[in-house]
């Protein structure tokens, strides 16, 4: 008889506690994943001026759906931390919690005397985790920071585009998406030490930091070599043939040759092994200076072909090829439901709806999504409640204007 498969332990962030002070987007991104993988995140928002990612891109019914992602695993209340009530309320919340994130402008929660010295003695084991544009210090300390300032002054939109167009920036959330993975890194790497010294301290997460060392080595090349990385569109300076290329029916291919062998199979591959015996082959970079030759025999070949065909071509000659998708193709894509890449949640307002899942799959402890982002406000008086507040009480701050 086989035995039962055991059942999965609990996930491995149960018991931590998190309030999400953060909006847009890296902030509230650190704190999904931090729920995702099973710490209890409370959203915190003002009474009439919610998170924006509520109001960002399409909506279904009024109700926005970037937040059912960014959202999910948050119960959410409300509170003004700029009343009295508001800021008593956050400080008895900060003294059950394990991780505050904020991203306000340097400055604004010591406006409200929510400073570390406030939170840190109602809390000495608390991690406060701030993320801001530039940082909590320097000249551009209290500029307002958004993502796209982050990829312009990083070096990213210099290097993205074709060489005689202008920078390029990306049509989505890039550096907000780097800082969000790296403020839940720094977060856990914060409680690791509060693990060891029984106190608590602060991340100081900058957005156009992450995206930087995304990057790789620039500066260094700069430092070392005054070398400044040009724009090269879809081509690298490291290897060639590298790209995408169109097939016969007007779809795309992008293939990659980072590896030697791999950008003799394609060439093998392509009808063209003569070129593997010149002797600029021998090289990635020399590759890449003769990208025009490489385009031409790869691109040629591809162009005669179905992308049904060339992939199966490839996948045979063990060289490396992947569609150009769009999202209709990565709902549809195999190996995406085989990983559960896209996952179905039910929603009380919304019904079933279709998202990421959880970031990476863990063996024993694995993460879930318990559900997708609820209504602003929708967990308050329970969240506040179990804090201790009466009836009473809650009355109070309502009429105060903190709820």
């Amino acid at each position: 008889m086989t035995a039962p498969a055991s059942a999965p332990m609990p996930a491995p962030l149960i018991g931590l506690r998190v309030l999400d002070l953060a909006t847009l987007f890296a902030g509230p991104l650190a704190a999904t994943l931090l729920g995702d993988f099973g710490a209890e995140v409370v959203k915190v928002e003002h009474p009439s001026k919610p998170d924006p990612s509520r109001g960002h891109g399409p909506s279904k019914d009024g109700v926005g759906l970037w937040w059912k992602m960014l959202g999910r695993n948050k119960r959410t209340i409300t509170l003004d931390l700029s009343k009295p009530g508001g800021r008593t309320t956050l400080l008895r919340l900060a003294a059950t919690a394990d991780v505050v994130i904020e991203n306000f402008r340097p400055g604004t929660l010591e406006k409200w005397d929510l400073g570390w010295p406030e939170l840190s003695a109602a809390n000495p084991r608390l991690v406060l985790a701030r993320v801001t544009g530039f940082g909590q210090f320097g000249p551009y300390a209290h500029r307002p920071g958004f993502g796209t300032l982050a990829e312009a002054m990083s070096g990213f939109a210099a290097i993205t585009g074709e060489p005689d167009a202008p920078p390029t920036l990306p049509p989505f959330g890039l550096a907000d998406s780097i800082a969000g993975l790296t403020t839940a890194y720094a977060v856990m790497t914060a409680l690791a030490a509060r693990d060891r010294t029984g106190e608590g301290q602060v991340v100081d997460t900058a957005l156009i930091e992450p995206i930087l060392a995304a990057l790789g080595p620039q500066p260094l090349w700069y430092d070392q070599l005054g070398h400044v990385q040009p724009r090269t569109g879809n081509r690298s300076p490291n290897n060639a043939p590298r790209g995408v290329y169109r097939t016969a029916e007007g779809t795309w291919v992008a293939v990659s040759t980072s590896a030697q062998s791999v950008a003799e199979r394609v060439l093998r591959l392509v009808g063209r092994p003569e070129l593997i015996d010149e002797p600029w082959f021998a090289t990635g970079a020399d590759r890449a200076r003769h990208a025009d030759v490489l385009d031409e025999a790869v691109g040629s070949w591809i162009a005669a072909r179905t992308r049904t065909d060339v992939i199966s071509a490839f996948e045979k000659a063990e060289a490396a090829v992947a569609p150009v998708q769009d999202v209709r193709d990565v709902m549809a894509d195999p190996q995406y439901r085989a990983l559960n890449t896209i996952t179905t949640v039910d929603d009380p307002e919304l019904g079933p709806l279709r998202m990421q899942n959880v970031l990476f799959r863990l063996s024993a402890t694995p993460g879930a999504i318990r559900w997708a982002g609820r209504p602003h406000g929708a967990d308050t008086d329970e969240v506040l409640t179990e804090l201790g507040l009466t009836e009473t009480d809650l009355k109070a701050l309502r009429t105060e204007g903190a709820l």
